[in-house]
């Protein structure tokens, strides 16, 4: 590679290192209820964190107006809110920074003309996804600051549901530039759509997942296999099919949460099997890959849930489902090419 290619790998590369970092810090402000420490947007200002206790008990004040405040933590000291501050602090920043940072070059890129344009177009859609993530972070945050003690975990599966598809444009891009090829992601062939379900369910898991977080389902049923005492939690009554669609039900969401990472399992094993069967050997090494981390992110999962939501178990988890998304892009990328 030349020198302005050179760069722009390296640019995907570490905007890619960026975005990853933001998904695991944004992950432990969720886990450490520190997502509702910063009431106000600050899209222009809170760049510099307060350095004074006039200024900490400013936005200590602004705390203690919200529910989550008056409701849970009124015990809360100065102290405390700093390290709950910090959290959200060092979270916005980092989205600045990858904003910043994927913007500025990307204009360059742009005015030099010396990057294939189809390389700079996904470009730009992640760029436009990165702003929109910003709005949809305001966006979740503002849902918790008047009547609720959380942000609502439909706007957080949007939050991490974004968060997703830019680290896997990223990824894709970044995968066809160091191999020199501009491969589609969507290609209408028949064996492809046993990928494109394959991560369809995975998508769909990361968004139970989000809502199992943001509803604090997994404290409940900390058993594993059975939810207590049965498969089906005993807690949750249906009575029309509609009731089997209640996504604010703890129980039922853990439920399906659960079921959907079997369904996973089973499925990964059957196109291990089917790429036996087509004798595809030359996919074994990604396929392994996947596999490992299948199996980790079952483990990790397990051990979150019966440790009664271990913090780092729980932010290893949630690593966890990045790498497993990777590794199957990263298969499907080998499948086509």
């Amino acid at each position: 590679m030349n020198k302005i290619n050179n760069i722009f790998y390296y640019w995907l590369t570490l905007s890619f290192v960026l975005v990853f970092l933001i998904l695991i810090v944004g992950g432990l402000t969720r886990l450490t209820g520190s997502g509702l420490s910063i009431t106000e947007w600050e899209l222009f200002t809170g760049i510099i964190p307060p350095l004074n206790d006039s200024k900490w008990n400013y936005y200590f004040d602004l705390y203690k107006e919200i529910p989550q405040y008056k409701l849970l933590n009124y015990q809360m000291n100065l102290e405390e809110f700093k390290v709950i501050y910090y959290w959200e602090y060092f979270h916005r920043i980092l989205g600045r920074i990858i904003g910043l940072f994927f913007m500025l070059p990307l204009i360059y890129f742009y005015l030099t003309k010396k990057i294939n344009q189809q390389y700079l177009s996904v470009c730009l859609i992640i760029f436009l996804l990165i702003v929109f993530q910003g709005i949809v972070g305001w966006y979740m945050v503002s849902s918790g600051l008047t009547t609720n003690t959380s942000v609502s975990h439909y706007r957080l599966a949007l939050h991490l549901s974004v968060a997703f598809i830019i680290l896997s444009l990223i990824f894709w891009t970044l995968i066809n530039f160091k191999k020199k090829t501009i491969s589609r992601f969507f290609i209408n062939k028949r064996t492809n759509y046993l990928f494109y379900f394959l991560i369809f369910l995975i998508f769909i898991q990361i968004v139970l997942g989000a809502f199992v977080s943001g509803l604090d389902a997994g404290r409940l049923y900390q058993t594993w296999p059975l939810m207590n005492l049965s498969f089906f939690p005993d807690d949750v009554e249906i009575y029309s099919g509609l009731d089997f669609f209640n996504f604010n039900n703890q129980s039922l969401v853990q439920f399906y949460h659960r079921n959907v990472a079997y369904i996973i399992t089973v499925y990964i094993l059957f196109i291990g099997f089917f790429f036996y069967i087509k004798r595809m050997f030359r996919l074994f090494k990604p396929y392994l890959l996947l596999f490992i981390f299948l199996i980790l992110q079952i483990i990790l999962g397990i051990f979150t849930l019966v440790s009664g939501i271990n913090i780092y178990l729980a932010s290893a988890h949630q690593i966890c489902s990045l790498l497993l998304m990777l590794s199957v892009l990263n298969l499907y990328y080998k499948y086509v090419n």
